[in-house]
């Protein structure tokens, strides 16, 4: 028996993780090209996986970089994937493509985020899009955490008109995030924000989204007053090969109307 306290065996992270994504032990064998015997000894703790086999198993569950090396150690290997600081010099490149894409955004806003939403950067025109107002200290204090501050009521939430619907959106987001990672740090960033919920007597253009509906822009209070609308778009790197690079993440919003873009362009 493991001593208390010990970390789980390699069988039984990898049946955990092969039940999220409900797959047979059958279903994942034959993707994965190995022998479903054998797979059912890793899982039941009769056998070990060697490194090439257990990577082609991790790569078809979708398992995370992060949770590969986790997992790659926890059978004794190491790991698969290095993971560097993104103000380090192997990272200057992607540093780079990061500031390019943020610069020729403007005047449109944009940022970057990790994978539990802090923000790692953005350019001006999203700092300019909350110009004046009046934010919690405590939600500015390092990390800072890009839902935290944009759905707390007393963060930017009461900059967003349409706020029912779009903290409903952004739920569904983290949920999503949450299957494919089964991150705990991230699961209770979803908790804490599903506590920020606007006040469901509300039933004008702040009341949730229904399900069936079809998300509109993203509409906030202009800084000198009106407003303006937005869509987003959620981009990733296509061929990350370390751990900072795979968790990076970019939000772009493009003016859904051309007042808006005269705004912004003015």
């Amino acid at each position: 028996m493991p001593p208390v306290g010990s970390p789980p065996a390699i069988g039984s992270l990898l049946r955990e993780w092969r039940e999220r994504r409900r797959l047979t032990q059958l279903e994942l064998a034959l993707d994965a090209g190995v022998s479903t015997r054998h797979l059912s000894f890793v899982e039941t703790g009769r056998s070990m996986p060697g490194r090439e086999m257990l990577l082609q198993v991790l790569d078809r569950l979708d398992i995370p970089f992060r949770e590969q090396n986790r997992l790659l150690l926890a059978a004794g290997h190491a790991p698969a994937f290095p993971e560097r600081p993104l103000d380090g010099p192997d990272l200057e490149p992607v540093r780079a493509a990061l500031d390019l894409i943020l610069a020729g955004h403007d005047p449109y806003p944009a940022m970057v985020v990790d994978r539990h939403w802090n923000v790692v950067a953005a350019n001006p025109s999203m700092y300019a899009l909350t110009a004046g107002v009046v934010v919690d200290r405590e939600l500015l204090e390092p990390p800072v955490n890009a839902l935290r501050l944009g759905l707390h009521p007393r963060g930017l939430a009461p900059l967003i008109v349409n706020l029912g619907e779009w903290h409903a959106h952004f739920r569904e987001r983290v949920q999503r995030q949450l299957a494919v990672s089964h991150d705990e740090e991230l699961a209770a960033l979803l908790d804490e924000i599903a506590g920020y919920a606007p006040d469901q007597g509300e039933q004008d253009s702040r009341s949730p989204r229904d399900s069936t509906e079809v998300l509109g822009p993203l509409k906030v209070r202009a800084p000198g007053g009106g407003e303006l609308s937005f869509f987003g778009m959620f981009a990733t790197f296509d061929t990350p090969f370390e751990v900072t690079t795979s968790e990076l993440a970019m939000e772009l919003l493009f003016p859904a109307d051309r007042v808006t873009a005269e705004t912004l362009t003015s």
